[in-house]
């Protein structure tokens, strides 16, 4: 039974939310504290991180350390600097809608949908990754078909209720914590001895210094660490999207932001530490079976491989939910602002925008579509025109908190309730970051591919932005004429 649709209004700063409200008129506030503090937990626990970390290790060495820790580092001035917009002013189109009232209609317009399309891309990436475990499992049915029931199920749950889609992501957010926290105690206790029964002797740090040292292969792999592990970080900022629809959105993206340093801490340079610790970074297993099944083989733990599968599975279905969320969110904010259809910023009776959902979703499909019939032509441009996206979202958000914290200060500085450390200067340096990563990637195959069809679609994008935000504001002055 479907509920009569709601239409929302537009509104460029939301309101205070009321009781069972989010800042966002239409949507509801179904996420309870635990969702939040879930899905920024496992937000920045993405699938590349179980499959994508061993083609590091073997590019840089134990040095991939310093290249995890370099763009942790980014993210974690990226997220302050979010966490700082978002605890003043919560709403799902978040950084785009902040980007719209900091940079104007053109930067939330170009970013918003640059962002949504992002992450539809993901959609096909990740239910093509899910779909082949599925077969590996179950080969009677066609790899296809498993894309399509994942796809299908994920769109349910997302339609249902945003109640639905954070019960989902807790559990699936839930596993991925408790595997990585498992792998990196039992890992920590094997590398110094500690571990009953671990074939691997007590390696110590060893590891991290022999076989060419801790750089075998120069400090410039480093970079080239960096590029090979930058995607796998995507993610942690949906957190500020979600807030929008939990109880108590400002306490919430507070918590979520004063966390990311451990977070990233722990899952990321804990676990990459075990793997480099436990085996020689040139061991062969590392690449042949990856990087965490090989360390668990080392550790003597049976059935390695199907464990990590499941885990990885996890992390799949995880990223393909909170994904279609993202997504459907940002679509709405965008109606809402009037840079999408307008039936994109209607909800129904709980509080769900439907078409949102099912739009996102559909290009989903068809990218998926792309995958089985076009792998190495049209989607790999599709891959490709969106791979450093995310990277330009990243940028947009420094740009973006260099205005916004002069309009705060200025409209409500009580609202100021997380800073971002020594600013303008860290703003700053972490912008140069970013950039550098962009045009240090012009100098990779794989990467000068990515940044170049990203940068000629950013640059259609923005100039449609541009051309809407100039009639809108030509018609604004012909009204007041």
């Amino acid at each position: 039974m479907s509920a009569q649709p709601t239409t929302t209004t537009v509104a460029a700063t939301p309101g205070a939310p009321g009781p069972g409200e989010s800042p966002d008129d239409g949507l509801k506030a179904g996420l309870k504290n635990r969702h939040l503090s879930m899905i920024a937990i496992g937000g920045v626990i993405g699938a590349g991180l179980f499959v994508g970390s061993a083609s590091g290790i073997a590019a840089t060495g134990p040095g991939i350390l310093l290249s995890y820790a370099l763009v942790g580092a980014m993210v974690v001035f990226v997220m302050r600097m979010l966490g700082e917009m978002a605890a003043a002013n919560p709403t799902s189109g978040s950084f785009s809608a902040y980007a719209d009232r900091a940079l104007g209609r053109w930067a939330g317009f170009s970013i918003g949908w640059l962002y949504w399309f992002f992450w539809v891309v993901v959609l096909a990436v990740e239910a093509t990754a899910g779909a082949v475990i599925l077969e590996g499992w179950m080969p009677a049915v066609p790899q296809w078909a498993w894309a399509l029931i994942v796809m299908v199920v994920l769109t349910a749950t997302n339609l249902a209720s945003v109640s639905s889609y954070g019960e989902f992501e807790f559990w699936f957010a839930g596993i991925k914590v408790v595997a990585i926290a498992a792998f990196v105690i039992i890992g920590g206790l094997a590398v110094f001895g500690l571990l009953p029964g671990s074939d691997s002797g007590a390696p110590g740090l060893a590891n991290l210094t022999e076989q060419g040292g801790f750089l075998p292969n120069g400090v410039g792999s480093i970079l080239t660490g960096v590029l090979m592990v930058v995607f796998s970080f995507m993610g942690s900022e949906i957190v500020t999207l979600a807030a929008g629809e939990s109880e108590d959105p400002r306490r919430a993206v507070t918590k979520a932001t004063n966390s990311v340093i451990w977070r990233i801490g722990v899952f990321y340079l804990g676990s990459i530490f075990v793997v480099v610790a436990l085996l020689p970074w040139d061991a062969k297993s590392i690449v042949k079976d990856g990087s965490y099944v090989a360390a668990l083989n080392t550790i003597g733990i049976p059935h390695a491989g199907q464990i990590m599968n499941v885990i990885v599975l996890t992390a799949v279905l995880s990223c393909l939910n909170s994904g279609l969320y993202t997504a459907s969110r940002m679509a709405f904010s965008l109606g809402r602002r009037g840079d999408a259809p307008a039936s994109f910023a209607r909800t129904n009776a709980r509080g769900v925008p439907r078409t949102a959902i099912l739009a996102s979703v559909a290009f989903g499909f068809v990218a998926v579509f792309f995958n089985y019939i076009w792998k190495d032509t049209v989607f790999q441009f599709l891959l490709n025109s969106s791979g450093a996206v995310a990277l330009f979202v990243w940028l947009v958000i420094c740009l973006t908190q260099l205005r916004m914290r002069g309009i705060i200060l200025r409209e409500s500085p009580e609202k100021l309730v997380v800073r971002m450390w020594l600013f303008p200067y860290l703003t700053w340096a972490t912008a140069g970051m970013i950039s550098f990563v962009l045009v240090y990637m012009l100098t990779d195959d794989a990467g000068r591919d990515q940044v170049l069809l990203s940068t000629l679609v950013a640059v259609i994008v923005v100039a449609i932005g541009a051309v809407r935000d100039r009639r809108r504001k030509n018609a604004a002055v012909a009204v007041d004429a």
